[in-house]
């Protein structure tokens, strides 16, 4: 992942972990009632390495006083806060520890699936694990532990934060229901990507400047690659199916007018697009290598999303 998350902020997460910031410790006028209800979730303690100086906390207005450039990523989901704790083992090295309370599990889901690449470790309900850096999600929560000067034995302190963490976190772990109208059959799953908002789209697959597709907080959208050929899927599901429509002829008119209303055309690049609208669902396969396999792509969600309740109760 790049910052905790996000491929457009890697520069600004290695600023962070190379180039210490100076940072405002939000939690004083919280009263320590917020900053000890999430702190509570971090180890103090774990072997010699120790909690040390203050335990920060940053909302959403104050996100960007200690990752700035990088705060909106989280707010393009359901972020509330964050608690940052900060443990010191031998020769003074610092392990970071970043646990954001992103409201309700599928956006804990969402920012952790924005920009993955490690493999996971069983930890939480999803982990990405690479040297010196882990973060998992788990509930409502998406938690990152990093440390600037890896080693085995930091690595195994970094796993051991996030052990602990996660046998603290409770409640339920559901990924978000749009997920469930993805055909199983040729999906990558790390290529799964949760996300609301136009500027996520455009972030992981750039469809237009303009918000053709009227993504909104409202709004749940899945991206996931299919195939050798490394299809693109997206669908929408939106809050009823008269934005569906408006979307699906705002694609039609500036995305593909080619189509002549069929929703299929080949592009410049000699790939293949599909797209169709069914109930309050816009689904849309990019980059197909020819038209039948875009259009049983698309026909494959359209069955999923019949099955699952005709576009209600996903």
């Amino acid at each position: 992942m790049k910052n905790c998350l996000n491929k457009a902020v890697v520069s600004a997460y290695l600023f962070v972990l190379l180039f210490p910031l100076l940072v405002i410790n939000c939690g004083k006028s919280d009263k320590g009632g917020r900053v000890m209800e999430l702190a509570k979730l971090i180890p103090d303690q774990i072997r010699n390495w120790n909690t040390v100086g203050d335990i920060e906390r940053y909302d959403r207005q104050t996100i960007f006083d200690y990752i700035d450039g990088a705060g909106e990523v989280y707010l393009l989901y359901g972020f509330k806060d964050v608690v940052v704790k900060k443990l010191q083992g031998p020769d003074a090295v610092e392990i970071v520890v970043e646990l954001f309370d992103m409201g309700k599990s599928e956006d804990a889901f969402g920012i952790f699936s924005h920009s993955r690449e490690g493999d996971g470790i069983g930890i939480g309900a999803g982990s990405e694990y690479r040297d010196g850096f882990l973060c998992f999600w788990k509930s409502r929560y998406f938690v990152c532990i990093y440390s600037d000067r890896p080693s085995e034995e930091i690595n195994g302190i970094i796993k051991g934060i996030g052990g602990e963490i996660d046998k603290r976190i409770s409640g339920d772990s559901r990924k978000p229901g749009i997920l469930n109208v993805l055909p199983d059959e040729g999906l990558a799953e790390s290529s799964v990507i949760y996300f609301h908002k136009q500027t996520s789209l455009n972030y992981h697959y750039f469809l237009s400047e303009e918000n053709i597709l009227n993504l909104n907080d409202r709004s749940e959208a899945v991206l996931a690659n299919y195939g050798p050929e490394r299809m693109t899927l997206l669908c929408i599901n939106y809050p009823d199916s008269n934005i569906a429509i408006e979307s699906y002829n705002n694609f039609m008119t500036k995305y593909i007018p080619e189509s002549a209303g069929s929703g299929l055309a080949q592009t410049e690049k000699g790939k293949w697009v599909k797209a169709l609208v069914f109930n309050d669902f816009f689904v849309a396969v990019f980059d197909a290598p020819d038209e039948n396999i875009a259009s049983t792509l698309a026909d494959k969600v359209k069955e999923k999303i019949s099955r699952i309740g005709n576009g209600q109760g996903i």
